[in-house]
């Protein structure tokens, strides 16, 4: 018990003593003024994507197809462009995209695979990209009406 009592004297002690400071007085004005500043500049002159378009329809497909397409993109900022990762919303949605950075004014493409085997009917799919511009990641649709096999085998 007497431990007990020791150790929250103890610790109630070290909490008023190292909490007398307050951490927001510690703060320079000019280091916040710099930091807003340079945030703003790279809002600004950051890194920015352009599509062409960001969805594509492959229209009517048979189940079984795998169809892709090609988002083509410019780098409209005053940086360069990375592309960290890009996801497919499932596994049948697979992108490929450049590994290096884009510099600015230069172009690229992500090229999409849309594997419709067992997906019949209307198919929605997202791309996430995971990028250095403002808002840190974009969104790239397909979509596709998939005719099931049954079907695709009655018409043959």
């Amino acid at each position: 018990m007497k431990k007990v009592l020791v150790l929250s004297v103890l610790s109630l002690s070290l909490m008023t003593i190292s909490c007398k400071d307050n951490a927001a007085n510690k703060i320079k004005s000019e280091n916040l003024e710099l930091a807003k500043e340079r945030d703003n500049e790279i809002k600004v002159g950051g890194a920015k994507i352009k599509f062409d378009k960001t969805e594509h329809d492959f229209g009517v497909i048979n189940e079984g197809d795998v169809v892709e397409t090609v988002f083509s993109f410019k780098n409209s900022g005053k940086s360069e462009l990375i592309i960290t990762s890009a996801k497919g919303s499932c596994g049948c949605t697979v992108p490929e995209w450049p590994k290096e950075p884009i510099m600015p004014g230069e172009e690229g493409t992500i090229r999409v695979k849309f594997n419709s085997d067992k997906k019949p009917n209307l198919q929605q799919k997202t791309i996430t990209l995971v990028t250095n511009t403002d808002q840190g990641k974009e969104i790239l649709k397909i979509k596709a009406q998939v005719t099931p096999k049954s079907k695709v085998q009655q018409n043959s």
